[in-house]
């Protein structure tokens, strides 16, 4: 679904949610589809706000105007979007749920692996020329993009999170509807920093061929660290990750309340056309029409028009 309009200001909405009441299966009777979406609060505050540091790194070169503009729109939106699911952890701790080891190792992957010393060797630090380090850190960041955004119009066009708790289903259609406002910013910004449109294309797909596989595996390493403690998750309790992915294929296809892997195998071929470019993606109208009626994003917006109100005037 391609969008046309004039490019809009990218901002950020100070969200809050209570997590004080969420039950542990907030899709009802779904543990499976419940707990791979809960993957996203423990691998998401490490990454957006890793994603932060990279786009700030990456603000000197930039020389378009309107592309600086949305790149510091797209970190104001990721650092809110890792703090609100590093909040998340209330939930986990409610229900006696240990995500801090998994939590850990994804602060590994993105602080030291993806740090400023690449893979965490300070000898490469100057092996390494820095500006190419950043932008495979910038690539990374795209590849992972196009399947956030991807879901965040699947999220849009979907009506399956309607039975789920409102509030976390809230927070993801928040979120994935941001997602989409900002698809094309992490793309744009990775072929900025090529002299030629070859180098980015062979770039982009050889990163790509290596994201989809890696993403899949640290998700369902994710979803076993969670299901292997809920003792109402029954048979998924201790699946082996290939058979894990499987059964996320198979529910997700039966109860449509998550995006299936086939769908976003079907994502990664379109990526890989010279032709391709994540405006095609998804409707940006589409996105702000719900975070026009997103009960946090509302809330959001009115306690910001009321501080502006609150503000001293000078004269």
């Amino acid at each position: 679904m391609t969008n046309n309009n004039e490019a809009h200001q990218i901002i950020g909405r100070k969200v809050k949610f209570d997590f004080n009441q969420i039950p542990k299966h907030w899709i009802p009777n779904d543990p499976i589809s419940t707990h791979i979406l809960n993957v996203a609060h423990m691998i998401l505050p490490a990454g957006e706000f890793w994603f932060c540091r990279v786009f700030n790194k990456a603000l000197p070169y930039i020389k378009d105007e309107q592309l600086k503009a949305d790149v510091k729109g797209f970190i104001q939106q990721e650092a809110i979007h890792g703090r609100t699911h590093q909040h998340a952890q209330i939930y986990f701790d409610q229900h006696e749920i240990d995500v801090k080891p998994f939590i850990q190792r994804m602060h590994f992957l993105f602080e030291i692996l993806l740090g400023e010393k690449p893979l965490g060797i300070k000898a490469l630090k100057y092996a390494v020329n820095e500006k190419r380090w950043l932008i495979l850190r910038l690539g990374i960041i795209a590849a992972i993009e196009h399947y956030t955004g991807v879901a965040g119009q699947w999220s849009l066009d979907n009506t399956s999170l309607d039975h789920a708790d409102p509030i976390m289903a809230d927070l993801f259609r928040w979120h994935l509807a941001e997602e989409v406002e900002h698809r094309s910013v992490a793309f744009d910004l990775f072929e900025h920093m090529f002299e030629t449109e070859f180098g980015f294309q062979m770039s982009k797909n050889a990163l790509m061929a290596v994201i989809l596989p890696l993403m899949a595996l640290v998700w369902m390493e994710g979803g076993k660290a969670i299901l292997k403690q809920d003792i109402d998750a029954g048979k998924y309790r201790n699946m082996g990750t290939l058979r894990l992915l499987m059964q996320v294929e198979k529910v997700s296809r039966k109860t449509d309340n998550i995006p299936t892997f086939s769908h976003l195998i079907l994502a990664t071929f379109r990526w890989f056309s010279p032709k391709f470019h994540p405006e095609q993606e998804g409707n940006t109208e589409q996105a702000l029409a719900y975070l026009a009626r997103s009960p946090s994003a509302q809330l959001a917006e009115r306690e910001a028009r009321l501080m502006k109100q609150q503000q001293p005037r000078f004269s």
